[in-house]
């Protein structure tokens, strides 16, 4: 059994998220085991997680918890990874995690095994599904999988969804069960690079936009997100009607908190 942080090191930390307040103040502190690990498909590892505080833990489709993955000096590093799943039951939660780089949260994902200890907090995030929008509209890279799929399975079976995601291979796509009225279109880079605009933002402008009130939810890499709001922006949709989410910047590290530094107005 190994600890993502030693003891000694924890008790060194200057920990901003030591007292759960402010923001932080409808969540709770989450002491996990990893149950189980697997790679689901080249660019994607699940892990089940299970902790004694899951009891009577609840979440908004959408959001996440909060990984302490590592320390720099006495930094902790954080990372956020959206809930897939939980069995209240048995007490296990599932989290699918994007493998794309090097960073911190990435090494520690790799190496988990069954028995591993390691601190979260959560649930955190403010973007869910709109309850009032006549139709959704999801468009993101593979950093968004798990937040869509999750987001698009819990509308009902009268709603109407359209999601457009960006993955590296065809192998990375993944089944969507949704009891909602779905289309689903998968864009393949096929070796291109991660965080450029030119395919999203190309569906951005010819998607189609129903009649009514619709919802798009914006996530995945900071410019692209940017550019993707601009788009819609552009046809019509107001800013009310659309959820921007940055969960990474091209070219940089994500801070110590899991998020990239804000360039934009991304949400929360």
């Amino acid at each position: 059994m190994t600890d993502a942080l030693p003891e000694t090191v924890l008790a060194t930390l200057d920990d901003p998220f030591a007292q759960l307040t402010g923001s932080l103040a409808g969540t709770r502190k989450l002491h996990f085991e990893v149950a189980g690990t697997e790679q689901v498909s080249p660019h994607l590892q699940r892990l089940k997680l299970t902790a004694r505080e899951l009891d009577g833990f609840g979440y908004l489709p959408g959001q996440d918890v909060m990984l302490l993955v590592a320390a720099q000096g006495n930094k902790p590093v954080r990372r956020r990874y959206t809930i897939r799943h939980l069995d209240p039951a048995e007490r296990m939660l599932t989290l699918d995690i994007v493998l794309h780089g090097d960073g911190p949260g990435e090494r520690w994902v790799r190496s988990a095994r069954p028995g591993d200890r390691i601190e979260g907090i959560g649930p955190r995030g403010k973007i869910s599904p709109s309850p009032d929008a006549d139709w959704h509209l999801f468009m993101g890279d593979e950093s968004a999988m798990p937040a869509v799929l999750v987001m698009t399975e819990s509308l009902p079976a009268d709603s109407e969804a359209t999601i457009v995601l960006e993955v590296p291979d065809p192998e990375d796509e993944q089944d969507v069960n949704a009891p909602a009225r779905t289309r689903v279109s998968w864009l393949h880079r096929l070796g291109g690079h991660a965080g450029d605009p030119a395919a999203l933002s190309a569906e951005a402008a010819e998607v189609e936009l129903p009649p009514g009130s619709g919802h798009a939810y914006l996530l995945g890499e900071a410019k692209v997100v940017l550019r993707l709001r601009e788009i819609l922006a552009s046809r019509g949709l107001a800013q009310d009607q659309m959820s921007p989410k940055a969960y990474w910047g091209r070219g940089r590290a994500n801070a110590g908190h899991g998020e990239p530094a804000r360039e934009g107005p991304f949400g929360a």
